[in-house]
């Protein structure tokens, strides 16, 4: 633990976790094996952060935010089975993000999911496995982004929409709230 960190009742931290000066850890939360969070974040109650997530400095999660819990992977046996595919990558939060109430970001399903630098997300957002979200991006409420997608810095997604998966949107794209985005949308 750093200094002046302040740990609420029913906080729960697993092994080898590292918090940062001044941060604030609200009632309710569990953080996981190895995790990190940087200095000066507040983690609002009921926040779960599973193994291995790194959150940077200055970060604010607010209530029931999940962080690292399993992408949605499967692959379909002989028999037609939906069988799991095991989620090993993690999730890494840049500094000065901030992520709404219900919102989940996924980790990868090996490698990392990365929320950059200055990005803000709104409440009750999906980001799924294995996607990059650029620097200063704007998610407005209930967007969903599918799989392996990449987007840009300074993007904003208008509440309700979609973006599929394995797409690249470029930098300094607006997308308006209630759009299903189906193909890779260049810069500008």
């Amino acid at each position: 633990l750093g200094e002046r960190v302040a740990v609420a009742p029913l906080v729960c931290l697993g092994d080898n976790v590292r918090i940062g000066d001044d941060v604030v850890v609200c009632a309710g939360t569990v953080i996981g094996d190895n995790c990190e969070l940087g200095s000066a974040t507040l983690i609002h109650s009921n926040v779960t952060l599973y193994r291995n997530s790194i959150i940077g400095s200055r970060v604010t999660l607010h209530a029931g935010v999940v962080i690292g819990s399993d992408g949605f992977g499967y692959t379909v046996d002989e028999k037609g089975t939906h069988v799991k595919i095991n989620q090993v990558g993690n999730v890494v939060i840049e500094d000065n993000v901030e992520v709404g109430a219900n919102t989940c970001i996924d980790r990868a399903a090996t490698g990392t999911t990365l929320i950059k630098k200055g990005t803000k997300i709104d409440n009750l957002v999906q980001v799924a496995h294995n996607c990059t979200i650029g620097e200063n991006c704007i998610l407005v409420a209930q967007v969903g982004i599918a799989g392996s997608s990449i987007i840009g810095n300074n993007v904003k997604i208008g509440g309700q929409a979609g973006v599929s998966g394995h797409l690249k949107i470029g930098n300094n794209v607006e997308i308006a709230g209630g759009s299903g985005v189906i193909r890779d949308i260049p810069d500008n």
